[in-house]
Parts: C-alpha cells; sequence; structure tokens
C-alpha cells in the first residue's frame, strides 16, 4: 500500500490585503527535491494555511509529499479484509 508524508520545508505569510503568499525556503531542500523533466528543473512544492499563526506570524506552511511503500497491515480484529467484488458481479440483474 501506498502511503504520503509531508516533509515540511519553509513556513510563508500571507501579504496584508492582497490574496499572496510570501514563502521562504532553504535552497538546499529544495534542490533536493528538484527533478528534470525534459532537459529543464522543477521543484514542486504544496502551501496550506494553518490553523493559528505562529509565534512569528508566519500563516502558511510549505511541504512536499514523500511516497512511501508500505506492507498492507492485518485488521484489528485479526480477520481479513473482504475483497471487492467485481464490477460484472456487482451488475448482474436482479432475480425479479
Amino acid at each position: 500500500m501506498k502511503t504520503f508524508e509531508k516533509i515540511y520545508i519553509g513556513k510563508g505569510k500571507k501579504v496584508a490585503n492582497l490574496d499572496i503568499v510570501k514563502v521562504t525556503c532553504k535552497l538546499e531542500e529544495l534542490q533536493a527535491i528538484a527533478y528534470e523533466f525534459e532537459g529543464i528543473e522543477y521543484v514542486t512544492f504544496e502551501v496550506a494555511r494553518m490553523k493559528t499563526a505562529d509565534d512569528y506570524g508566519r500563516t502558511h506552511s510549505v511541504y512536499y509529499n514523500k511516497m512511501n511503500e508500505v506492507a498492507d497491515a492485518p485488521a484489528k480484529n485479526g480477520k481479513k479484509p473482504r475483497k471487492l467484488k467485481k464490477l460484472a458481479e456487482v451488475n448482474e440483474p436482479l432475480p425479479f
């Protein structure tokens, strides 16, 4: 099963009276997550509003998602998870 882990790389602050967020990130952290596509380097990250501002008035956090492969955990009650029915089985005609 695939899970995603948020790796925080910076914070930002909403600019007064505008719909703009100014963010600050360490260049080394951005270079570490850079990737190349058709000969051009890119960095992809997300900016999300925090529930409350921190002590420095920063209102947004900057992060990227790292995909992790995790083994399927057994169910809490010790039973195997139910298998989903195939679409053909679900769409069979009703018996009446």
